[in-house]
């Protein structure tokens, strides 16, 4: 179990400082290996997409063939085969246009889909110290809202882009064939049009990346009242979250405004630059066509070209911020997967024993969380604990037991000494044998949204249906769960919300029943439990601790009893170790800590022990 912090969490991959780099749509090469997965994908929407630009290009020259000649002839002839030919035109731009649209959005979904699947695959491994400085939340937030904004350019956004730079280019040479002289005056305007979209552009890009995380912050605090609204409810803290959540939201508002203005005044510089230029093109035309230098259908097919190339220009500009701002997404995505995790199997690992004993060794451990380094959690701890053997960890708040399982089970590694599994330094082993080799049964317990069935098998998830059931009836659930609707497929709702504490605490023990490890790590595991459901869950665990390594974090006497030898901590030591008879007898730390829990005086502990 991972220590809960205050610190304050930071999000993965942050840096700060005046030299942190300018945001570029360089993240955006990120996402070419997952395009280039679906090479069918690409090649049609190519296809369509040049097809669709090549057919707009084509337009103008039968404008021109209209203008010039058509119109000379009394006879429609000519004017009705060329019409006929744009008809035939519309056609195919606008099939290509649909075949355009459909590959396109397929690939900006497919990428999507890929791409959370890679995060979330890469986020679960990412060890619990990462958890101990991110919020949740933010996270999900990243595989939700920023996969969203991603599968916009991937999919239309790129393809907006593309045809509009394909037409740019096409009507920027149809244009020097048309007229060199005219086109000089559009050619010398546009690096007075595109220098400004860049530099208007690198703000766009920081604002659009602040709007997305001030959103992360909203959605994180979000999840956290949503997942907890009972407590916010028992709490009458309604108002409060509100108006938490409200601040929040308008803080991402204002971010998004203020990328908004930008990306506006962006659009709207370059659409007067744009169209200024038509004019003075137009204006110096209309000059040559009446000085007999230029035929009005020549000028009809400039003018034609100059508009698609304007308007292509002026949509990339549109485009170049939503491109931004799916980089600053992309960006942010590339944050969690670079991140490595800090606990990892090494390349080549030391095999544990065929054959599992269930032996635990800790040889002169210390700890200290990395959020809280002045303040060690583990003093130079050394103890063993035997194949079969049951023992007890005992101690105030913050001694040090959760941390000792979190250890065991190689959540983090120690700032100094070494833990032993069956003689094998578990820094050297595969974390997947290791784990699997222990079953954990925590205090607070989690169920997840599904059927009784599904999570009892959360760990076994090929289990046949048998093992589950008799896996529920070792841990005193059956009888429960077939009473439900639905009997082991009934769901549960979100953290298994429609089940009492107790009924999910034995859920987790069934777990633990089906999983079979040899070595069993008990946090406070019948805390939940009423008087008589105790009863029934602790022969179930007597069942279950027999033949295994037990470690048991408790304060049940049932418990303590049972147990061959209690380790008593304290302040990150253990102070204490015996029996519980002895440990009574000496009158220390745990004597005390029996009379304040049992709420029972000395005597009657002892009696209890005779017995």
């Amino acid at each position: 179990m991972a220590r809960k912090t205050t610190a304050t969490p930071a999000r993965a991959g942050d840096t700060a400082g005046p030299d942190k780099p300018r945001r570029t749509l360089k993240p955006l090469a990120r996402l070419a290996p997952y395009v280039l997965r679906h090479k069918g994908l690409v090649a049609g929407a190519l296809v369509f997409l040049a097809l669709a630009s090549l057919t707009t290009l084509s337009l103008p020259l039968a404008v021109r063939r209209v203008v010039d000649h058509g119109f000379a002839s009394p006879d429609t002839t000519f004017v009705d085969t060329y019409f006929a030919m744009l008809a035939i035109l519309s056609v195919v731009l606008a099939l290509s246009s649909a075949g355009r649209y459909y590959f396109v959005i397929t690939i900006g979904e497919r990428v999507v889909a890929d791409l959370r699947r890679d995060v979330f695959d890469h986020v679960m491994k990412l060890s619990p110290g990462f958890y101990d400085r991110n919020l949740s939340g933010e996270i999900v937030s990243r595989l939700t809202a920023d996969t969203t904004q991603i599968k916009s350019a991937v999919g239309a956004t790129t393809s907006l882009a593309l045809r509009n730079a394909i037409l740019f280019v096409g009507a920027v040479a149809m244009m020097v064939v048309t007229s060199p002289g005219l086109s000089l005056i559009v050619i010398g305007a546009i690096p007075l049009i595109v220098l400004p979209l860049v530099a208007f552009g690198r703000s766009v890009r920081r604002r659009s990346r602040a709007a997305q995380d001030m959103l992360a912050t909203a959605s994180a605090y979000a999840g956290e009242a949503i997942s907890s609204v009972r407590t916010v409810q028992a709490f009458t803290a309604e108002p409060a979250a509100s108006a938490r959540f409200s601040a929040s939201v308008d803080d991402a508002f204002e971010a998004a405004r203020r990328s908004i203005t930008a990306r506006a005044f962006l659009t709207a510089f370059a659409i007067f630059l744009i169209t200024t230029s038509i004019v003075l093109v137009l204006w110096t035309g209309a000059q040559q066509v009446i000085a007999g230098t230029m035929s009005g259908g020549t000028l009809g097919q400039f003018l034609l070209y100059a508009v698609f190339a304007a308007s292509s220009l002026g949509q990339l500009s549109e485009v170049w911020g939503d491109l931004t701002a799916a980089a600053g997404a992309t960006e942010r995505l590339s944050e969690l997967l670079s991140e490595e995790p800090t606990i990892r199997s090494p390349a080549v690992p030391a095999p544990l024993p065929a054959r599992a004993l269930g032996a635990v060794r800790f040889d002169h451990v210390s700890f200290h969380y990395s959020t809280a380094e002045e303040q060690p959690t583990l003093h130079d701890l050394s103890f063993e604990v035997r194949p079969g053997e049951t023992v007890a960890l005992v101690g105030p708040s913050g001694a040090g037991k959760s941390t000792i399982f979190a250890l065991l089970e190689r959540f983090y590694d120690p700032t100094a000494g070494s833990i032993l599994v069956d003689g094998v330094d578990i820094a050297a082993a595969d974390l997947q044998v290791l784990r699997r080799r222990m079953a954990l049964v925590p205090q607070d317990v989690t169920v997840f949204a599904g059927t009784v069935a599904a999570n009892i098998a959360f760990g076994e998830p090929g289990a046949a249906r048998e093992r589950v059931e008799a896996a529920a009836v070792a841990a005193q659930a059956d009888g429960f769960v077939r009473a439900m609707t639905k009997g082991y497929d009934t769901e549960i709702g979100e953290r298994g919300v429609t089940l009492s504490g107790g009924q999910r605490q034995r859920v987790a023990i069934a777990r633990a029943v089906l999983r079979d490890a040899p070595i069993l790590l008990l946090d406070e595991a019948t805390s939940a439990l009423d008087a008589e459901s105790e009863v029934l869950v602790q022969r179930a665990l007597d069942r279950l601790m027999t033949g295994r390594t037990t470690l048991v974090i408790a304060h049940r006497l049932a418990t303590i009893l049972k147990a061959d030898r209690i380790l008593v901590l304290d302040g990150g030591r253990i102070v204490e170790e015996g029996t519980h008879a002895s440990l009574i007898a000496r009158g220390g730390i745990y004597a005390r800590l029996a009379r304040l829990q049992f709420d029972v005086g000395h005597e009657a502990i002892r009696g209890t022990a005779a017995e």
